[in-house]
């Protein structure tokens, strides 16, 4: 088992089958070293978190929203690294849109849920540059979504 497979067990999360398109694009596309991951929502089996937050989500749910978000990443990682999470070097750069009410400003805390888990997972290669934004609408109404770039061996 790979030093991440260890620290997730440890963790206690457990990576998903990545999610599928929903729509006419590719999960990920390598280019060199760097593997550009489509954005993940903020699902999970159960169906995940669906809202806008400040309305009907809370900043509390919406950073586990986040950090589902961050596990479908971490599964589409895998599966740009052939199953070997070791392979990732950096993650570059995380885009993170939060579905918000008018009067929500705390969006960079929401991210966070995402930002927090890359670094309990990776440690310093989790470390990474990110833009954080609110917007009107995300993808069949789910709460967070976040992109990532990552640089694998």
């Amino acid at each position: 088992m790979s030093k991440i497979d260890d620290r997730l067990n440890e963790l206690g999360v457990v990576l998903p089958q990545p999610v599928a398109p929903v729509a006419n694009y590719v999960p990920f596309v390598r280019s060199g070293n760097l593997v550009h991951i489509s954005g993940q929502i903020s699902l999970d089996a159960s169906g995940g978190i669906k809202g806008t937050v400040g309305v009907d989500v809370d900043l509390e749910t919406a950073q586990k929203a986040a950090r589902l978000c961050g596990i479908n990443l971490l599964a589409q990682m895998k599966a740009a690294c052939d199953g070997d999470l070791d392979r990732v070097v950096r993650v570059v750069k995380l885009g993170g849109f939060v579905q918000v009410g008018p009067d929500f400003t705390d969006i960079p805390k929401v991210v966070n849920g995402c930002s927090d888990l890359m670094v309990e997972v990776l440690g310093d290669a989790g470390r990474h540059a990110r833009s954080a934004v609110g917007v009107y609408r995300l993808p069949l109404g789910f709460a967070v979504e976040v992109d990532a770039v990552v640089e694998i061996a």
